[in-house]
């Protein structure tokens, strides 16, 4: 009797698919060569089909509409000397201006943020119009050439550079504008929280259910205990930050030795080489797993994404305490963090169950990973910014009305429960720092606004409740209602 295969398997594989992808398509695009490469590459096929209707068209096989420029040897090299000398210093202008993003964004945001801008699009499709458009001109000055019938001079191709240079222009100053966008700091934490909400979506996923009545072998519970008594450690191989897990190689893998892996760090965790990567149990099946998980884990200098939705929490938080510090003072750049934030807490209030257990298609645990949990994110996004706002009524409020925010929308008893625990460390914070009577009495009717959604489990109830409770609180004085506004 064959045992029929587990019925989660498909979408699990499609996740872990999809995940894989990700993170290739993370990798091509962190970098500033990629797409200048390839439209470069492109330009020299269209030179290559333009300078083939020239070569026609100087036989006397084809001739040209009236639009087609036309012109001796030495006008199309002076057009040609004209323009290739004009792109290539406009190609030094664009990555000057790149530079100085990058330098900016390094200096008020932090050298984390400078993968933002290097993976943006818009910057990497400008570098590349301008290259490939160079090196189109400088290919046609090539191909001016004599010829059996007098110089042959590519007209269509010297009528395709100009158009170029037409694109060109206004290729620049759509670059001139979505650098002057790009670096605004509400523009770059809103494209911070939507990579990390796409994030979430895509790694959010509950744990797999065994078949009923199938025979799935022990529980994770006791394969912990198992790997803990007599599991084999297989070191990692390199010192780095874990990038990315092949979880569905790791689960083939580990099939075919009959062996369960235990993995007690997460991606986004740093590995010092000798330390543990993974547990195996039994420890039998350690020589054959410890020579073929070198190449289903990435390790490298930086975290990313792709399976490390805390790294997307930490630059949110980390712009925002750069922006408390004395140094910077920019109090409003902190609240627009701690709004994205409670936007990205709410995205994970229902959906977020991490994956610990992967299984085969028999329904047997192969792989029990570690996963950033819900308390832990909550914790991330809140606490680091509370220790920076001593003294500072401003950022509780909006840390309270957060708070609320994603209470609203929060059902599950244990995870408000986590919620209220950060509103208490923010009244006592409040308590202990905020000596203005009047600003400490702000911050704590926000925490009984908090206290008072706490006490209602229906979403459209707590948001009714809390929203009565503020306004009957006298909490409408402008000075407040400002902040909270922002």
């Amino acid at each position: 009797m064959s045992v029929p295969p587990f019925p989660s398997m498909p979408t699990l594989r499609q996740k872990q698919l999809l995940a894989g992808a990700s993170w290739r398509r993370e990798r091509l695009r962190t970098n500033l060569w990629l797409v200048p490469t390839a439209e470069a590459l492109l330009f020299a096929l269209l030179f290559a089909a333009t300078v083939t209707l020239d070569r026609l068209a100087y036989d006397g096989r084809l001739s040209y509409a009236d639009w087609v420029l036309s012109g001796t040897a030495d006008g199309a090299r002076q057009i040609l000397t004209t323009i290739a000398a004009a792109l290539i210093t406009v190609v030094g202008l664009v990555f000057s201006i790149t530079i100085v993003a990058l330098t900016l964004a390094s200096t008020q945001l932090g050298p984390r943020m400078l993968r933002t801008f290097i993976r943006d699009r818009g910057t990497q499709l400008t570098l590349g119009t301008f290259v490939a458009s160079f090196c189109y001109t400088v290919l046609a000055l090539g191909a001016v050439s004599p010829g059996l019938h007098g110089d042959f001079v590519p007209h269509l191709s010297i009528t395709f550079a100009l158009g170029l240079t037409l694109v060109d222009l206004g290729v620049l100053i759509y670059f001139i504008h979505h650098i002057a966008t790009m670096i605004q700091l509400p523009q770059v934490i809103a494209v911070i929280a939507d990579d990390l909400a796409r994030a979430i979506e895509a790694q959010s996923g509950a744990d797999r259910q065994p078949p009923a009545g199938i025979d799935c072998g022990p529980d994770a519970d006791e394969l912990l205990r198992l790997v803990d008594e007599s599991g084999t450690v297989i070191a990692t191989p390199e010192t780095g930050y874990l990038q990315f897990l092949k979880h569905d190689e790791l689960v083939r893998l580990a099939a075919a030795a009959g062996a369960v892996l235990h993995l007690p760090y997460r991606p986004g965790h740093f590995l010092v080489q000798g330390q543990p990567l993974a547990v195996v149990w039994p420890p039998a099946a350690a020589p054959q797993l410890a020579a073929q998980l070198t190449r289903v884990q990435v390790t490298g200098p930086y975290r990313t994404l792709t399976q490390d939705v805390s790294f997307g929490f930490d630059q949110l938080v980390e712009i925002a305490i750069r922006a408390l510090s004395p140094a910077v003072n920019d109090t409003f750049t902190a609240l627009t963090c701690i709004d994205w934030l409670s936007h990205c807490l709410c995205r994970i209030s229902h959906s977020w169950h991490p994956q610990r257990v992967h299984r085969d298609h028999a329904g047997r645990i192969r792989v029990l990973a570690y996963q950033a949990d819900y308390d832990r994110l909550v914790q991330r996004a809140f606490e680091k910014i509370r220790q920076s706002s001593a003294g500072m009524p401003a950022v509780m409020i909006r840390q309270l009305d957060a708070l609320c925010r994603v209470m609203e929308q929060t059902t599950i008893p244990r995870r408000r429960e986590v919620l209220l625990a950060q509103g208490a460390m923010i009244r006592d914070c409040c308590e202990a720092t905020v000596t203005e009577p009047a600003d400490r009495a702000d911050v704590l009717r926000r925490h009984e606004a908090l206290l008072a959604l706490h006490q209602v489990s229906d979403p459209q109830a707590a948001s009714a409740a809390a929203r009565t409770y503020v306004q009957r609180s006298g909490t409408t004085r402008h000075a407040s209602t400002s902040v909270s506004a922002g």
